[in-house]
């Protein structure tokens, strides 16, 4: 999983000079002000999906993915597996909290030869075809009903894939960030004589300093806009018809830039290992809000936005899971993840988060995945007053 055994490249970036007689957020920073958060949700855990693995470290969790219907779950991580988990064998009878192991949940797994720190359902491929990032430094395509690699392409010279999107416009296009610097877009439709070699069809490196990118977003609601999370603090937004520069740069952290969700078409969250997430317009580059709450520092610890009740999650150096409302900057509901029992480990952090993009108000489902393997399933119900 992501910076879990190694250090990454990014947190050796120096970070911006913090004065602690600054402003206070919100003060004159073009952030909007706000009222005090409340929960609107009742959150209850409904399932433990834990590891046989004495210590879990091998079964850790890096990255979690509903697929567009939201009934098929895979993860990845460590353990070298791509395990698809179905929704309705993790959901546990209302009021009772289920407990299983992955070994036994899990609806079928695809062993990989590298570690994995991204995954991806091709949008294009009803799900049957998932893409994969790995700390090899290569891109893989599976078909799930076959188990079979389809596609391969190593052309960040060995360096970690961080992360791997696919272009909704045309879901076969993906693009991949990586420790090497760049940001790739690739088309197995084209051979290497004519792409100029791994069928590669752009190539940017956003940060003068070659820093690393730590994550790739196309925008899911269509248009050409892909952006870019670096370890030089900054996001960069590129139109895909014209990628010689960026169309916008978002200079906000003071750390590595680690993830980029949109929450709409104009509206997107950033995370950053200085411990914030900050909510920004595309349109007009202005930053909405700073969110927070949680605890990074050193890790990749997941961030995930559900587009249709504006609520965000992510992991935490803590051990926590965190849940923040687009709306407030605090967060409006926190649970937190046992500890490795064994002294002999690192104490855990939640490493992962995925949210289920279905339609309705009145419900939603997250799962998250720690350090130690274990994998959460929590319902949510719109509470009514």
């Amino acid at each position: 999983m992501k910076n879990f055994s190694t250090q990454s490249n990014f947190q050796n970036q120096p970070e911006k000079d913090q004065n602690p007689e600054a402003k206070q957020e919100g003060e004159g920073d073009g952030e909007e002000s706000e009222e005090k958060a409340r929960c609107e949700w009742d959150f209850s855990l409904s399932t433990v999906v834990s590891s046989n693995t004495a210590g879990a470290v091998a079964n850790a969790l890096g990255v979690l993915e509903f697929d567009s219907s939201g009934w098929l779950l895979a993860t990845g991580g460590i353990a070298r597996k791509i395990r698809v988990y179905a929704l309705n064998s993790l959901l546990a009878a209302e009021h009772n909290i289920g407990t299983l192991d992955h070994n036994s949940a899990c609806e079928y797994c695809i062993c990989t030869p590298a570690r994995l720190s991204s995954l991806r359902w091709n949008p294009g491929s009803g799900g049957r075809v998932m893409g994969s990032g790995d700390y090899d430094g290569v891109i893989m395509e599976y078909d799930l009903e076959r188990k079979v690699p389809i596609f391969e392409r190593d052309e960040h010279g060995g360096r970690r894939v961080w992360s791997m999107d696919y272009w909704h416009w045309d879901p076969v296009v993906g693009a991949s960030g990586s420790d090497d610097g760049t940001m790739q877009m690739w088309d197995p439709r084209c051979d290497d004589n004519s792409s100029g070699g791994g069928n590669c069809v752009a190539r940017v490196q956003p940060s003068a300093a070659r820093s690393p990118v730590c994550c790739v977003e196309f925008n899911p609601f269509g248009g050409a806009l892909v952006v870019v999370g670096c370890a030089d603090s900054k996001t960069y937004g590129y139109d895909v018809r014209k990628m010689a520069d960026p169309v916008l740069v978002l200079d906000g952290h003071s750390r590595a830039v680690t993830y980029v969700r949109f929450i709409d078409h104009q509206t997107m969250v950033t995370s950053s290992t200085d411990g914030c997430l900050k909510l920004w317009h595309t349109e007009d580059r202005s930053l909405i809000r700073t969110y927070k709450g949680h605890l990074n520092r050193r890790r990749f610890v997941g961030l995930s936005a559900w587009r249709g009740g504006g609520l965000m999650a992510c992991g935490s150096e803590s051990n926590q899971v965190f849940v923040y409302d687009k709306r407030w900057g605090d967060p409006i509901w926190v649970h937190g993840f046992e500890p490795m029992a064994d002294p002999g480990f690192d104490p855990g952090f939640v490493s992962s988060v995925c949210w289920r993009q279905v339609a309705g108000e009145d419900g939603c489902t997250l799962v998250a995945g720690g350090s130690d393997g274990v994998l959460k399933v929590f319902q949510g119900k719109k509470m009514v007053f």
